[in-house]
């Protein structure tokens, strides 16, 4: 899954109340339909109108910052 690494096989029925499959398919229609960009940006605003929101220091995941223009190619060492 999204932190774990499990597959949606190994979701627990019990605790999500169904599926792995299932639990797959709302994420997949979820993500086409928009919500998350749409969520994401609901809490900002809560957060700025109760004053809770600081941008003081800000970070940004590199995975979802495109590099318009390219880069050296690094062969993996990891």
């Amino acid at each position: 899954m999204l932190i774990t690494g499990c597959t949606w096989a190994q979701v627990p029925t019990e605790q999500f109340g169904c599926s792995g499959v299932t639990c797959w398919r709302r994420l997949r229609d979820w993500t086409e339909a928009g919500v998350w960009p749409r969520l994401h940006q609901v809490l900002l605003d809560e957060l700025r109108a109760a004053g809770k929101l600081d941008l003081e220091t800000a970070v940004v995941d590199g995975s979802h910052v495109r590099a318009l223009k390219g880069g050296s190619h690094r062969p993996f060492t990891g």
